[in-house]
């Protein structure tokens, strides 16, 4: 089934775009959702201003998100934590610590959005990527110190 884009969606496309996709997915969730229009002639005519504003408030976001990461390039958070031997923790640094301290710093920031792909175990400087839009990244260095030793 062929549907118009109103939301862009990763792996999938921008707003505006006609893609073709299952008829489940479209007729199960883009479209009740509103992420989507079935690609018929008269929806197409319907919608078009719709589509046409959504493109442009999507630039408007895109900017934002490149301004945001901007800012989150220089950012260093700093985590002093317990130690065993080697430098490993008691405990971990998760996605979760990482929002909290993003927050701390003034930064809103979708917890979903942060890409660790596992927690943080030992000691060192590590580097967060945080996905702000489909085509927008900002790395965040994590510095993680010994404050106690176990």
């Amino acid at each position: 089934m062929k549907v118009v884009l109103l939301e862009s969606i990763e792996g999938l496309g921008t707003v505006g775009q006609e893609v073709k996709v299952k008829e489940g997915y479209a007729r199960n969730y883009l479209i009740p959702k509103g992420l989507a229009l079935k690609a018929t002639d008269s929806n197409i005519k319907a919608f078009k201003d719709q589509i046409q504003s959504r493109i442009k408030s999507d630039a408007k976001s895109k900017e934002h998100a490149q301004m945001i990461a901007e800012q989150l390039e220089s950012v260093t958070l700093q985590f002093v934590v317990k130690t065993g031997q080697e430098g490993k923790l008691f405990g971990s640094i998760t996605s979760s610590n990482i929002y909290d301290a993003l927050v701390e710093k003034g930064f809103e920031i979708d917890k979903k959005k942060i890409l660790l792909p596992e927690a943080i175990k030992h000691i060192g400087v590590h580097e967060v990527t945080i996905r702000l839009y489909p085509e927008v990244s900002a790395a965040v260095k994590v510095d993680v110190t010994a404050g106690a030793e176990g």
